[in-house]
Formats: C-alpha cells, structure tokens, sequence
C-alpha cells in the first residue's frame, strides 16, 4: 500500500544546495494508465509498476524488469515518457521528502511527495513552511495524467 501526500513546489522556495542531497535519475512511460500500468528507468534499474485507483492511499506492486525488457516496452508507452530528477531530503519522524524535478515537457514543474505507515500519520503531517499547495486529492498531478500531456 503506498500512501503519500503531493504538493506543488515553487521554484524560488526549492531547498539551496539541491545537490548535496542522494538523488535518482528518472524515466517513466505509462502502457496503460486504468489501471495504471508503468515502466521505470530508475538509474540503472528498471521496474514495472502497477497502481490501483486511489489518491492518499492505493495499492503499488513493483516488478523488476532488464534494460532489454525496459527498452522493448518504452516505444509502447502511451503520450509522454516523463524525465526528471527526484531528491532524497531527510524529513522530520524519519520520514523522507521525495522531490521532483521535472525535464523535458514539465520543465519547470516541482513537486514533493512524502511517504508514510498510516492515514492517520499522513493527515497528522505537517509540511514544512517551503511546501506549496497540497495537491493529494487532485488527480492531475499524478504521472500518469502528466503522461497524456499538459491541457
């Protein structure tokens, strides 16, 4: 079960020193996105993931996939392959703020996620005073609807 909350990030607030901090390189395509059904590139590892619905908490299942699996099934992705970069910043409670930074088509575009045991620990959470607009409860910053394309 994965249950996160989202929120939106401003460029002038992001943290100074982005580079001291542990951070992935990130591909992602969406063979399907209802369910969702995607590939990941995650520096040299590489995942498909299945998503059920839901925004605060749904069910993730991770597979591991070879380069040569992730390569046949990227052209097959549907709308964008998403690029960015996702930090690593230690949070309070031993919690982990995940923030991304998008590239190519969502240059521009920050957004952090954390990650926690509970609901009841999640809704209990209180970001930090550079977090923007909590966007949990919207769908359109899941990647999956970033993948269709900006409207």
């Amino acid at each position: 079960m994965e249950i996160e909350r989202k929120f939106l990030i401003k460029k002038e607030l992001l943290p100074a020193e982005l580079e001291s901090y542990p951070f992935h390189e990130i591909e992602q395509g969406y063979l399907c996105t209802n369910p969702v059904v995607r590939i990941r590139r995650q520096d040299d590892e590489y995942y498909l993931t299945y998503k059920s619905k839901g925004l605060l908490s749904r069910e993730e299942y991770n597979l591991p996939l070879t380069q040569e699996a992730y390569e046949h099934l990227r052209p097959k992705a549907d709308g964008i392959v998403i690029s960015k970069t996702r930090y690593l910043i230690p949070e309070k409670d031993g919690l982990t703020i995940e923030l991304d930074i998008f590239h190519k088509d969502y240059d521009g575009l920050f957004l952090a996620e954390v990650e926690f045991c509970s609901e009841e620990q999640a809704n209990a959470y209180v970001p930090p005073a550079w977090f923007g607009e909590d966007v949990t409860y919207s769908s359109k910053y899941h990647n999956s609807t970033l993948s269709k394309g900006k409207s």
